[in-house]
This record gives C-alpha cells, structure tokens and sequence, in this order.
C-alpha cells in the first residue's frame, strides 16, 4: 500500500482532524484493559441491577464522513446534470429497487435487504451530525465529538450488562490510531466509561493481526511474562497460567479477563482463520471484508452490539488514490466524488453484500439485525473546487443532513422494498419523513429493550433512553 502524504490546508477534516488522528492513538476510554472494564460493570451494576434480555444482537457498519445518498440508493437519473451525478442506476432482482452502477453484487441479494432513503436530521457538522445520530438527543453542542448522552451502543451495554455471554455485549472495529470512543462519537456520556466499546484496531486482513488490547493489570503482566493476545500464543499462555500460580494471585476481576480471554468461545469468535477460504474470499481480503466477517463471528457468539467502522478504503494493498480521499466526507477539496467512487464502492458491495448473505445463510436473520448507515448524506446540487491534493478542479458534495439513505437487514423484517423517498433532486424527504430515532427505537425493539426508561444523567435527572421515536413499522418483524 502507498499513502501520500496529506496536508490538512483547505480541507474539510472529516470526522477527526489529521492532527487528532495522529494524536488519539493509545488515548480515550475506548483503550480500557478488559479487566478494567469488568471491574467498572461491576461496581455499576451494584447500583443499577440489570436483567438478562433475548438473543438477539446488532451489526451497525458506521461509514463516517457522510456516504453521498444520490451515488448509492438514492440516484436520481432524470434531475438536472449538476444533481444527478456521473453514475447510473441499475436493477436489482427486486422490481423498482435501483441502485449504483457500482454495486453489482448489491443487484444479486436485493431481496435480502432493505433501503430507507427518508431519514434526515438537523445536524450540518460531523460532531454534531455523529452525536445526534448515534445518540438519539439533540446534542448540547453543534460540533464537537464527546457525546453528552450516550451512544445507542453504550445503552445496549447497560442494558444488558447481566447477559454473560463470556464474551464484551458492545465491541467496536477501527483503524489502530482511532480506537478512542470520542473520535466517532461513541462516548458513553453520564452511564460512565464501563459501558464503552471494547475496541479492536487494526486491519484484521494482515498477516499476523491479533487482539491487542485485551490485557490484564500490569504486575500480572509482568509475572506471566507476556501481553495476553487472543490470536496469537494463546496455547502457551493458558498453559503459563496454569503452571505459574498466578490466577490465585489476582483479584476476582482479573480472574474474569483471564478466563474470557482463555475460553475457547473468544479465542473462536476472533479467530478468523476458522473460517473457509472460500468465505474470507467472499469478504474481500481487505480491512472492511474482514471486519464484516468478524462482526458476524461475534454476534453468532453471543455479542450484543458490534459496531465496524468502514472508513479508509486505500489499505490492504489499495494504493492511495491521488484524488481519493480518507474517509466518506467528498466534498470537491477532498477527492474527486467519481474517482474516490470507483475506488470505494466496489470494496464496499463486496463486504456488505457478504454480510448479508452470510446473516441469511447461517440462519441468523431472524437474530441480527445489520445497520449501514453514516451520519449524514451529501448535498443533492455538485460544485467543483480546486482539490487539495490534485490541484486541479474537481467535482463534490458537501454536508447535507436534510436527506440520506441507508440499509438494513434481518432483525426478521421483511426485505427487498424501500422504505421512504426523497423529492426529485434528493433534497429532502417527500414520502414517510423519518429520524434517526425512528431507526433507534426499531434496534431497541429488536434487543428487547424498552426505549422509555431512563437513566440518571451527571445531575440526577432521570433522561429517557429516546426523547422521541416509534419504530419504523415496515421494519418491524414478519410474523
């Protein structure tokens, strides 16, 4: 792979500045040992007990940055040149089910799948577009990306902070320097830093990637020897355990990590390399392909609430395209929107449409609901501006959280249609106007979980998991 380097002149940053990006690193509460976060759950849960729930889980795919809703699912082939785009749509095998010219796997399993296009907020900002859509609140602040409510993941882990499963109920996929939970927005707000995601960074396509961050206190670590991984020296490791005594010497919350980590059930929902070749193919040998395929082993093992960030297309052997761009976010000083396109989009149908089909075939569609979605869509009228890496003009979109599309699957809903449309120039919703928390309270139904209760904020005040929203009922299960 080959990354030019980028500057970060008269370029819209995206989620995270390239400063920030490099700065996060090792930083943020998403980096909290698995001892440390046992040991918070339950101290929590002294206060607040819990009850198991159902088995059922969520894979959320965060596409951050604002994937462009008239590139994908929302095409409009008869506006007007500056808002229709270059690309055209194409049939699925569901009547009157379009999408990109682009997305050629996403034509074969149409009728697996759902697209809403009718969702909008209010939130122009990518701190406030994320904040207001992972949260389901009107955030405090227009930018910015530490949540003052928590993340729907966040809730899902205390919700369920009782179903033991031997395995995290929320983990998270991102790239290695943007593990931390306020670099999409994923903070955990007034619930406190137990019910973050465990995180798992890197690109799990590369030779030799294993689960870093799941360690124990450091003076066990200092006695055993070794850093616990998952994926790589775990048979040594529970031998070394056995042999050295140590487990007698630590306190009941080590104890836990070292167990989940030694168990054959997490040592198998990580392992990737249990699974065919063929499969792993299918995917893509890339970092979104096979994070999509971990996120499935992890719900089929019991994990609540998996969250895959689907970010950076040009890695696992993808050369940095000159006009492309690092995350979602095309406005023309970024990329050039078709170029960075023709990139993106087939990396993307390979591992999203795997995803599907693998849900479906394992029998786990009536189990896992699949969400795809960013914070935002993308400005329906294009402009060009000169590119900050070409220096040529080049055609974009900006920020548009009036309209976005998005996709879902399983969760037992009934599939192949479209939810809601959007007017002629993908400008703002015409039929079945939808928010983010209509999306929220249908994954809350889904996990059994009752979207009215509340929690206590910092000040003691009891704030209902959703302030507004009802289901999306043309989601809503098949009976």
């Amino acid at each position: 792979m080959t990354n030019a380097p980028r500057r970060s002149v008269s370029m819209c940053p995206g989620p995270v500045s390239r400063r920030s990006f490099l700065e996060v690193g090792s930083l943020g509460l998403g980096m909290l040992g698995l001892s440390d976060m046992l040991r918070l759950k339950a101290q929590a849960a002294e206060r607040t007990p819990g009850k198991p729930q159902e088995d059922t889980s969520i894979i959320f795919i965060w596409l951050p940055g604002g994937p462009p809703h008239m590139e994908m699912y929302d095409m409009k082939p008869d506006a007007p040149e500056e808002y229709r785009g270059l690309f055209r749509p194409v049939p699925t095998n569901v009547k009157g089910l379009d999408v990109c010219e682009l997305l050629p796997l996403h034509t074969k399993c149409a009728d697996r799948y759902t697209i809403v296009r009718s969702v909008a907020h209010e939130f122009a900002d990518h701190g406030g577009g994320h904040k207001r859509f992972l949260t389901g609140r009107m955030p405090a602040r227009p930018d910015g990306f530490v949540n003052d409510a928590p993340a729907v993941g966040s809730i899902v882990a205390k919700c369920r902070e009782h179903y033991a499963t031997g395995l995290p109920n929320y983990v998270s996929g991102t790239e290695p320097g943007r593990a931390g939970v306020d670099v999409y927005s994923f903070g955990a707000a007034y619930l406190g830093p137990s019910y973050t995601p465990f995180n798992i960074p890197g690109d799990p396509s590369e030779a030799g990637f294993s689960v870093k961050n799941l360690s124990v206190d450091q003076q066990a670590s200092d006695r055993l020897g070794d850093r616990t991984s998952l994926l790589q020296g775990f048979d040594r490791l529970r031998r070394n355990i056995d042999d050295s005594g140590v487990m007698n010497a630590m306190d009941q919350f080590n104890q836990q990590a070292l167990t989940m980590l030694t168990s054959d059930q997490a040592r198998h929902a990580f392992d990737l390399s249990k699974e065919s070749d063929e499969l792993r193919d299918r995917y893509g040998r890339h970092a979104w392909g096979q994070r999509a395929l971990m996120a499935r082993r992890l719900v089929e093992a019991g994990c609540s609430f998996v969250t895959m960030v689907m970010e950076n297309p040009y890695q696992s052997g993808v050369d940095w395209l000159k006009a492309g761009t690092y995350n979602w976010d095309s406005h023309a000083v970024n990329c050039h929107i078709f170029d960075d396109a023709k990139v993106r989009f087939p990396i993307y149908d390979q591992a999203v449409t795997a995803l599907v089909e693998d849900i479906y075939n394992r029998g786990l569609d009536r189990k896992v609901m699949l969400v795809v979605t960013g914070e935002f869509g993308r400005t329906p009228r294009l402009n060009s501006q000169i590119g900050t890496q070409t220096g040529i003009s080049q055609p974009g979109r900006d920020h548009w959280p009036q309209a976005m599309s998005m996709l879902l699957a399983g969760g037992g809903m009934r599939t192949g249609q479209v939810v809601g449309s959007t007017n002629a120039k993908g400008e703002e919703p015409k039929e079945r106007p939808l928010t983010p928390n209509d999306l929220w309270a249908t994954v809350y139904r889904h996990l059994g979980i009752d979207w009215t209760q509340s929690f206590l904020d910092h000040s003691g005040r009891p704030m209902p998991i959703l302030p507004f929203g009802e289901p999306i009922s043309e989601l809503l299960p098949v009976t």
